[in-house]
């Protein structure tokens, strides 16, 4: 199947920068993440989006699925479960571009969550 790639451009912008604040976040009220080094993604019109470091995010509540998904600015998206102690788990709530286009490649080894099915806290609480 042939992929289209699209380049950022003023009419989609995408810039990724560090958070520059601590970033925690938790599933079921377990923190399975927390790090100083985040960086936030922005992209066109879309509410910003937080990419933990892998070595930041406790990989014991992971489990890789089988879904895939595909972005033409940053190529194809892997998902894991988390399952937290006492059986919770929430499916398919952490993305990731292992191998992102060049225009986003400081996205690579972090991690994306969705923020309506984690909480996500940028700053100390």
């Amino acid at each position: 199947m042939t992929r289209t790639v699209k380049i950022p451009d003023a009419t989609h912008p995408i810039t990724v920068r560090p958070t520059n604040a601590h970033v925690t976040v938790r599933v079921g009220g377990t923190v399975v993440a927390e790090t100083d080094g985040a960086l936030s993604l922005a992209e066109a019109s879309y509410p910003v989006v937080h990419y933990i470091p892998l070595a930041d995010v406790d990989q014991s509540l992971l489990e890789r699925t089988t879904t895939q998904t595909y972005c033409p600015y940053k190529g194809d998206a892997s998902y894991y479960t988390v399952t937290v102690p006492g059986g919770g788990a929430e499916k398919d709530v952490i993305w990731t571009y292992e191998h992102p286009y060049p225009s986003v490649a400081q996205i690579a080894g972090h991690l994306a969550f969705y923020p309506d099915r984690a909480e996500i806290t940028v700053g100390r609480p």
